[in-house]
C-alpha cells in the first residue's frame, strides 16, 4: 500500500455563484472571519499529512500563487514596525519551499479534466483531491478521516455526508454496500438524482482519495453532464474494476461556493475561534435589534 503523498486542488473555477464578488477576486481568496477559502483547504491537507500540494489553475488566479509566496515589501514594513506576532503568523502559512506545485488547465472542461491536468505531478501513485470550496468544519478534519480509511482499505476512498432527503437533486449521491471500520463499501453513484431516484441520502463532499488508474481513464472520457469531463463517470468506469469506500465525515462542511453556505462558515469559525468568540456572540445576539430577525 502506497502512502497518500500528494493532493490536487483545482481552483481554476470562475466562480459565478458569487459574483459580483469574484469579478476581480478568486472565488478561493474570498476570506472567512481573517482567512481565504484556501488557506482552510491547505490548513487540512497538512493536518492529513499531505507532503506535496498540486493546484490546477486557470487565468486570473494569481493572487492565488502570490499568496503562497514571500512577500518581501509587507515583511519589511512589518519589520520595521516591529510586529513579531503578524510576522509570524505569516511564516506559520507559508508552505515548505517545494511542497506547492502550479499547473494550468487551459480550458474550462469540467472538474474531471482539471484533475486530469495534475497528471504529470501525481504521477503513478494514490492521490487525494480537495474541493477548496468545501471547506471542513469539525475536531478532525475531513480528510484525515478519509485517509485514515485508505490505510485500512488501501483502495478509492470518497467523503459523504448525510443530506435531508428532499436535497438528493443537488448533489452526488453514493449507494451503500457493507460496513468497513467506521465507513462503508460503495456500490454505485449518481449525479443529482431526484430524490425517488435517489441510491440514498449519503452525498460526495469535495474529499477524495483515487488510484492513479482514474488519469488514463479521464484520458478518453466523453463529455458528460454540462457537455464537460465529468469525474463521476470516471469514477463509475474505475467501480467496474476496483472497489470504493466511503468515509462519513464526523464533522460538517460548508460549501463556501454559495453565498449561504460562505455566510454560515464565517459565523461558525468566528464562534469556533478562542479570540472571537465572545465577541461574535455578543454581535451575533444584538443583530435582531437591527434587522428585524427574531
Amino acid at each position: 500500500m502506497q502512502k497518500v503523498r500528494k493532493v490536487v486542488v483545482p481552483v481554476a473555477g470562475l466562480g459565478t455563484r458569487m459574483l459580483p464578488a469574484t469579478k476581480s477576486i478568486p472565488k478561493e481568496m474570498l476570506t472567512i472571519v481573517d482567512r481565504p477559502v484556501i488557506q482552510y483547504c491547505i490548513d487540512e491537507a497538512i493536518e492529513a499529512g499531505i507532503e506535496h500540494i498540486v493546484f490546477v489553475t486557470g487565468r486570473n488566479k494569481s493572487a492565488i500563487e502570490d499568496y503562497f509566496d514571500q512577500a518581501p515589501e509587507l515583511y519589511s514594513s512589518l519589520q520595521n514596525g516591529q510586529k513579531a506576532d503578524s510576522l509570524a503568523m505569516l511564516d506559520d502559512i507559508l508552505p515548505d519551499a517545494g511542497m506547492v506545485s502550479f499547473t494550468r488547465q487551459q480550458s474550462p472542461k469540467g472538474l474531471g479534466h482539471a484533475i486530469w491536468c495534475a497528471r504529470n505531478l501525481i504521477g503513478h501513485e494514490p492521490f487525494a483531491i480537495m474541493l477548496p470550496d468545501m471547506v471542513s468544519f469539525g475536531d478532525t478534519g475531513c480528510m484525515a478521516e478519509a485517509i485514515e480509511l485508505y490505510n485500512q482499505t488501501g483502495e478509492n476512498v470518497i467523503s459523504v455526508e448525510e443530506c435531508h432527503p428532499s436535497e438528493t437533486g443537488s448533489y452526488g449521491i453514493v449507494s451503500p454496500g457493507t460496513t468497513f471500520g467506521k465507513g462503508f463499501s460503495i456500490n454505485g453513484m449518481v449525479e443529482k438524482p431526484k430524490p425517488e431516484d435517489a441510491l440514498s441520502n449519503y452525498f460526495i463532499n469535495g474529499r477524495y482519495i483515487l488510484q492513479p488508474e482514474i488519469f488514463e481513464i479521464l484520458e478518453t472520457q466523453k463529455q458528460g453532464a454540462g457537455g464537460e469531463i465529468q469525474l463521476t463517470d470516471a469514477m463509475l468506469s474505475l467501480m467496474k474494476t476496483d472497489n470504493f469506500y466511503a468515509q462519513p465525515f464526523t464533522g460538517r462542511m460548508f460549501d463556501c461556493g454559495r453565498r449561504e453556505g460562505f455566510v454560515e462558515a464565517n459565523v461558525a469559525f468566528a464562534l469556533k475561534r478562542a479570540d472571537y468568540a465572545s465577541a461574535s456572540k455578543s454581535k451575533i445576539s444584538k443583530m435582531s435589534e437591527y434587522t428585524g430577525l427574531r
